[in-house]
């Protein structure tokens, strides 16, 4: 592995848990579709700023991006309050029309900079180490790298300070009022950082992954966990496994490195989205099968209460008249008769009669007196 591979795996790192750690709120506060706005409408900042100052390197740029995202909350807000509207469908109206103004400005005036619409979409993290950042002649690494270092440090800084009204804010906005923080000012504050962190990750990764680590990886870890703490260290380390997976697959296939690390994160939802223990596909799949079974037992109890001391009792008392009787498969009856044995319902004789114990026949009554 060259040194260049081995900066672009740091800065792919550095960049995924950036944008992760504001995204973990996110995702909590509901506001995945707020992020995707956020990361195409700085576009429009970062053009406009380009055409006045003329320079793609100039902290205008970011300063005017981070402005815009705020801007973009802010009409996105503008228009909810109104009530006229639900709030996706007013994110789906602001940002595709400062979107798509942008885009015109790159087509019709910016043809001949780089700053094309592939590179706003997908970015391209393998040029990225060959811009470098020196210091009294010094080549002290990537500028992309210093960028995003700085801003992971103040993304973890805020969250640090702001913990408490962070989360105050998301889980409970009338107590956060009540305890004198103003939820409005919580909001505004936390956009501007992920702004920052869009407009950041935006040169190096392009809109469509900081989009998938903004909301990926924490929605894999929310799955995983109901604690906060857990939730941003999960999501910091999913983010960091996405970038190192979906770097060692762009070597493999030769392909876009942003785009395979927007596929490891989708790939490592989809893991968490099927084998979480208590959210996960598998596991409901497995209660489910579980509760269908142990209410299929009180069915039964039922079904035996009934005809317990009657003239069709040993008939309709055997395993083997269940199917006909309940509608039930062979396999299925005797699951369900082994389960109310197991519970204490019912005893099995070796000709297949059932018979409910005193627990069984108290199960029973009270389910029929409900």
């Amino acid at each position: 592995m060259t040194a260049m591979d081995l900066e672009v795996q740091i800065m792919a790192v550095v960049v995924a848990v950036a944008c992760a750690l504001p995204g973990c709120f996110l995702v909590l506060r509901r506001m995945a579709l707020l992020s995707d706005a956020i990361s195409h409408s700085i576009l429009l900042g970062i053009v406009l700023a380009f055409f006045w100052v003329r320079d793609l390197a100039s902290p205008v740029l970011i300063l005017a991006a981070a402005v815009t995202g705020v801007v973009t909350v802010a009409l996105v807000e503008a228009l909810h309050a109104t009530r006229r509207v639900k709030e996706d469908a007013a994110i789906a109206l602001v940002f595709p029309a400062l979107f798509s103004v942008a885009v015109l400005l790159i087509a019709r005036h910016a043809g001949d900079v780089h700053l094309d619409v592939d590179a706003v979409l997908l970015g391209e993290l393998a040029f990225a180490p060959l811009r470098r950042f020196s210091w009294n002649g010094v080549d002290l690494g990537p500028k992309t790298l210093w960028v995003m270092g700085a801003i992971l440090l103040l993304n973890a800084a805020f969250l640090g300070l702001f913990y408490k009204e962070l989360k105050l804010s998301t889980f409970d906005r009338g107590l956060s009022a009540a305890l004198g923080f103003s939820p409005a000012v919580v909001q505004y504050a936390f956009m501007s950082t992920v702004s920052v962190t869009a407009v950041g990750a935006f040169d190096a990764v392009g809109s469509i992954l900081v989009v998938a680590l903004m909301i990926a990886p924490p929605a894999a870890a929310r799955l995983l966990t109901h604690r906060l703490p857990l939730l941003l260290l999960l999501s910091a380390v999913f983010a960091a496994a996405s970038a190192l997976l979906g770097f060692q697959v762009a070597l493999w296939l030769d392909a876009s490195i942003a785009g395979c690390m927007a596929v490891a994160t989708g790939v490592l939802f989809t893991g968490a989205l099927l084998l979480a223990p208590d959210r996960g596909v598998l596991a409901r799949l497995v209660v489910r099968r579980r509760q269908r079974v142990e209410f299929a037992g009180l069915m039964l109890s039922i079904h035996l209460l009934n005809h317990e001391g009657t003239p069709r009792a040993p008939e309709e008392n055997r395993l083997g008249h269940l199917p006909e009787h309940l509608r039930w498969s062979d396999d299925f009856a005797l699951r369900v008769a082994r389960h109310a044995e197991r519970e204490g319902l019912l005893t099995r004789s070796g000709d297949g009669r059932l018979d409910l114990t005193p627990l069984g026949r108290e199960a029973a009554r009270h389910l029929m007196v409900r």
